[in-house]
């Protein structure tokens, strides 16, 4: 996927030169661990090789895995992270759109305007 365009991760990346990575398959209790030097990468070689959905990303992280280990599953086996039947109702948790708008702060943005946006993300991500 292109990304959601925001650089959380990236900013932690730049100031520590570092990355910890967490790789979860749905359906397995397991999941892999990968820590290790990395950083944000935007060389046209290598952006050119990462086009799943028809286009090369804006930037790339870059890993040099120090470990690798399988994490224990304990936190997703405690949680239910897998079964639906354990989950908490929409109605009970906010959309994504309601998390964004609390947290962008954009003078007159309205909960629809991210809705839509968040509709033609969907539609058109995958090109």
């Amino acid at each position: 996927a292109t990304g959601n365009k925001r650089l959380d991760s990236a900013h932690n990346v730049v100031e520590t030169g570092r990355a910890g990575l967490v790789f979860i398959v749905p359906g397995r209790g397991a999941t892999l661990r990968v820590n290790g030097r990395a950083c944000i990468s935007a060389d046209p070689r290598l952006l050119e090789r990462l086009t799943p959905v028809g286009k090369p990303p804006r930037s790339a992280l870059v890993v040099e895995v120090e470990e690798a280990y399988q994490h224990c599953p304990k936190a997703f086996l405690r949680g239910s992270a897998w079964k639906p039947e354990a989950w908490l109702s929409e109605d009970d948790v906010p959309s994504s759109a309601e998390i964004t708008l609390s947290h962008v702060g954009v003078p007159g943005l309205t909960l629809e305007q991210i809705r839509q946006s968040e509709r033609e993300s969907l539609l058109h991500r995958y090109e």
